[in-house]
């Protein structure tokens, strides 16, 4: 007997996470969506039938997620409700060469996020870079998207600054805030423009849209993106009343040492 896969820990956590980033104002309306990677465990718990299965055609499916088995949220689902429509607000599929199987969830025909590739393609990415990744999680904090507003369009302009006025932030992300300029959302370009980001970074700003993050659990992303937007926060906060630009070069690379870290070279030239 299969056990109840909706009282699982991934279901549960996905409607926790999507309800904290509606209270928290980063994914309005229908705004957001989330993709967990299934582990063998987690996939047993399924009752697979079969007759509900659902195939959708896609090329050029990333061949390290053939056979894997992704759980995600819904186009147009509202992350307000989604902890009670979970039936229908989520699903899981399973990515085959030619596309996608829906084997649970999506009811009343719903399907994947419209950003579905674009999660295909981060998950793949960030796999070759960390094996031990799950997760990519995407919403509209609202601090990050006012950077677009103040700031140019890469790595360096968004990362530097945030970790100056944060010394966390060097712990955090030290590896970088990916920046992908403006593109149309849904497209294949802006997928692919991510996933490369993604092999440098953990967490990459779609400039005046949003943000993605990746992790090894929801948490690790909550916190990910959570971290940033203080950071730029504290940055927009002062941006009229600083006497200082906040922690130097060397005071940001003597921090992530002592941690065992290495701050992102590049962000400093």
């Amino acid at each position: 007997m299969k056990n109840n896969f909706i009282e699982s820990e991934p279901v549960r956590g996905i409607a926790d996470i999507t309800y904290d980033m509606w209270k928290r104002g980063w994914d309005e309306y229908n705004g957001g969506n989330v993709s967990y990677l299934l582990s063998d465990y987690e996939v047993s718990k399924i009752k697979l039938d079969k007759s509900l299965e659902r195939n959708v055609e896609i090329p050029n499916m990333p061949d390290n997620l053939v056979g894997r088995y992704i759980l995600i949220t819904a186009s147009g689902s509202h992350f307000r409700t989604l902890k009670d429509n979970l039936r229908t607000d989520i699903g899981v599929v399973k990515i085959t060469e030619k596309g996608y199987t829906i084997v649970w969830g999506f009811e009343e025909n719903n399907k994947p996020t419209s950003e579905f590739y674009l999660h295909t393609l981060s998950h793949s990415s960030r796999l070759e870079i960390d094996p031990n990744h799950k997760v990519i999680l995407h919403n509209h904090a609202t601090n990050i998207v006012k950077l677009g507003l103040v700031l140019e369009a890469t790595d360096k302009a968004y990362t530097l600054p945030l970790w100056r006025v944060l010394t966390e932030g060097v712990y955090v992300f030290n590896d970088g805030i990916g920046v992908v300029p403006w593109q149309l959302p849904g497209t294949e370009s802006i997928g692919s423009a991510t996933a490369k980001k993604l092999k440098t970074s953990r967490i990459v700003v779609w400039d005046s849209h949003g943000v993605m993050a990746s992790g090894k659990s929801y948490q690790d992303c909550f916190g990910l993106i959570e971290t940033v937007n203080k950071a730029a926060g504290i940055y927009l906060d002062t941006l009229t009343i600083r006497k200082t630009e906040g922690l130097s070069d060397q005071q940001i690379k003597d921090f992530a040492e002592s941690l065992g870290l290495k701050a992102r070279e590049d962000i400093f030239n």
